[in-house]
């Protein structure tokens, strides 16, 4: 017991050594030399974690405090000392820090470890931040950074996490998810747009944004066309791309749940998948000939107003979903997988592919409700499409839309 216990002190003590050498490696190169230098380097912060996993070995949380203020008074002092010639104080904080995470080592190695990578690598980053700040990031993007920051880390998790409303079909939670969802999904577009350019970053985006939700792609897509409306071919080309997303999806869910179902439905896959990606590919072409002249990233990250549109329009929908499935029950599992499909494909899918499992339905029958559910899933996708983005995108959309489904539906005959 005393031999796992040294090793632990060990282990502890190590890991706030190794931290400290890796921050003050990073501060050591940055303090200069001579009278003006610097006043900590690789040996100040070494013995400051050091400091912080003995105090926390010998006298736990009151030793730990002391050496914490200790460690911090030693950092005011140096401050006060160079604040003439260098006001920034990232060092003296840097430095306190260090000591918390050489303490933290003696509890939680692993994610001592971790924040002193994440520490040392921030202060490493220094340059290339403060110039993505003022040189990269314009006052707008920051403004809807700060604006995403908020939804995600302070609207979500304090909304109620139940269902609320008629046929309880409302979660709060789920609704402000979809907020954060769309506006990822715009702002992961306009990020391809400023890094890649129109002509590569929509279409890429638009796949990639496809595995989260294809619905909010072709809305967040055409919100976009509204403010710019010279990126139609790139924007259509993701908004048709993600659809491939939803098809590889089902198949994967298909063939998880249900290997015997994914069989049956092969050819209906293959065959929708097959024109998505052909539709999609005609737009990117269209895309790739465009003169890429626009200025990359003119418009917003996302909009907030359009974003909560959204998630208003699948509440609707989830609404009457629910009111619909109480007056069908289990009389009709058609029925049922077409109205899940009106909030999201792959939970008729999910439906489906468990009953085959279980034996509940034949396979034959579970075929046609997931095609059922991805028809009126497709159907939702046009409404998106005509509300988002106005005539002139939907008329891009929702062909693309109708030939997918009709190749599907094929796939049944062979």
């Amino acid at each position: 017991m005393e031999s796992s216990f040294n090793m632990q002190s060990l282990l502890a003590v190590s890991v706030a050594l190794g931290i400290g050498l890796l921050i003050g490696a990073e501060r050591e190169r940055r303090k200069g030399s001579g009278p003006q230098r610097s006043p900590a380097g690789i040996r100040t912060f070494a013995a400051a974690s050091l400091t912080g996993a003995v105090a926390m070995l010998l006298g736990a949380g009151l030793l730990m405090a002391v050496a914490v203020l200790l460690v911090g008074a030693f950092a005011l002092i140096a401050y006060r000392r160079s604040s003439a010639d260098d006001p920034g104080m990232t060092t003296e904080i840097a430095l306190v820090l260090t000591c918390l995470i050489g303490g933290l080592a003696v509890r939680e190695p692993a994610l001592a470890a971790a924040l002193g990578a994440a520490l040392a690598g921030l202060l490493a980053a220094r340059d290339r931040l403060h110039h993505f700040v003022r040189g990269v990031l314009s006052e707008r993007e920051l403004h809807d950074a700060l604006l995403f920051a908020g939804a995600a880390l302070i609207a979500l998790p304090l909304a109620p996490n139940e269902f609320i409303g008629p046929f309880d079909a409302i979660n709060p939670h789920s609704l402000v998810a979809i907020v954060v969802l769309v506006m990822s999904v715009s702002a992961l577009g306009y990020v391809a747009l400023r890094v890649l350019g129109p002509r590569y970053g929509l279409p890429l985006a638009g796949l990639a944004s496809g595995f989260v939700s294809s619905s909010a792609t072709i809305h967040a897509m055409g919100r976009r066309t509204r403010d710019e409306p010279e990126l139609m071919p790139g924007l259509v080309a993701g908004a048709v791309l993600s659809s491939v997303a939803t098809v590889v999806q089902l198949a994967l869910v298909t063939a998880y749940l249900a290997p015997t179902l994914l069989a049956q439905l092969a050819w209906s896959l293959l065959l929708g998948g097959a024109v998505a990606v052909l539709y999609g590919a005609w737009f990117t072409l269209h895309a790739l000939r465009a003169p890429d002249t626009t200025a990359r990233g003119s418009g917003r990250a996302f909009d907030l107003y359009a974003a909560l549109m959204f998630a208003g329009l699948i509440g609707a929908v989830l609404t009457i979903a629910a009111a619909l499935n109480a007056w069908a029950g289990d009389r009709g599992l058609l029925a049922t997988a077409a109205i899940a499909g009106l909030a999201d494909a792959h939970s008729a899918a999910v439906a489906a592919a468990s009953m085959v499992a279980t034996g509940t339905i034949q396979p034959s029958l579970g075929v046609v409700a997931v095609l059922m559910g991805l028809s009126t899933n497709a159907m939702v996708k046009a409404a998106l499409s005509i509300a988002a983005g106005g005539r002139a995108y939907a008329m891009r959309i929702i062909p693309g839309l109708v030939l997918m489904m009709a190749a599907a539906w094929l796939g049944i005959l062979l």
